[in-house]
């Protein structure tokens, strides 16, 4: 499967994508399947896999395995480093932290990977990664200097350097369990500037908050906290329904 030709293709039909997070240290691997599999059947796009912390090789390969066993949608491997690298996901986003302080984190983890990934034939999809405030735990761990809420020209300009630098997506984080989503009009002033698609993440829990998103021009919206609870299954569908203007 060509996951970057499959992400062309839906957002080719003008309309905004869904994806669901699973991070595989949340949850066992056979719940990891069921939750992929209900979201699927919810009408999401594609299963990303990963997290901040306490990811291991182990229960990635585990968590992807299973996944893959309950889905035919695309398994997209969202890395937290090089220390743990999946040859049964079907693309990795090979991901730079723009706006970490921290060499390893904008280029020394891709460096250690490259070898792997290539060894491994994994499909890549680069990608510009912006920490926008808050930006939780992965601002902390990532040690971002965090994109202020009320500054639209600085997210314009790390999407601008990432579309410079070839990268084939920019994803703006505020990470996972943020009060409040990326702000809708930082999303506006970046989709107004560039070419490239366009992911939000991070505090988007209701299919209000997803609906503003997608107005605001988001190209892909991701929710992962939402599925880490009970009884996710309605409130995810309802949110995929907003996203794809059912």
């Amino acid at each position: 499967m060509n996951v970057k030709a499959y992400i062309k293709e839906r957002l080719r039909r003008g309309k905004a994508m869904h994806m669901t997070l699973i991070d595989p240290a949340k949850q066992d691997c056979m719940h990891a399947g069921s939750i992929a599999a209900a979201a699927e059947r919810a009408g999401t796009d594609a299963i990303m896999v990963g997290g901040s912390t306490g990811v291991t090789q182990e229960n990635l390969d585990a968590t992807i395995l299973s996944i893959k066993d309950k889905v035919k949608i695309p398994v997209i491997y969202f890395p937290s480093g090089a220390h743990a690298i999946s040859k049964y996901a079907d693309a990795i986003y090979f991901m730079s932290m723009l706006n970490s302080r921290n060499r390893k984190m904008i280029i020394c983890e891709q460096v250690a990977a490259a070898p792997i990934v290539a060894k491994m034939g994994l499909e890549t999809m680069g990608m510009g990664y912006v920490i926008v405030e808050p930006g939780m735990k992965v601002g902390e761990v990532g040690e971002a200097d965090v994109v202020r809420r009320d500054d639209n020209a600085m997210a314009v300009a790390y999407g601008l350097a990432a579309q410079y630098m070839g990268m084939d997506l920019v994803y703006y984080e505020a990470g996972s369990g943020a009060p409040e989503p990326v702000p809708p009009q930082m999303v506006q002033a970046v989709k107004k500037n560039l070419r490239i698609p366009i992911i939000v993440g991070g505090g988007i829990r209701t299919p209000e908050q997803a609906d503003v998103m997608r107005k605001a021009g988001a190209d892909i919206i991701v929710t992962g906290t939402i599925v880490e609870l009970g009884g996710y299954a309605s409130r995810l569908e309802s949110i995929i329904r907003a996203i794809k203007g059912r």
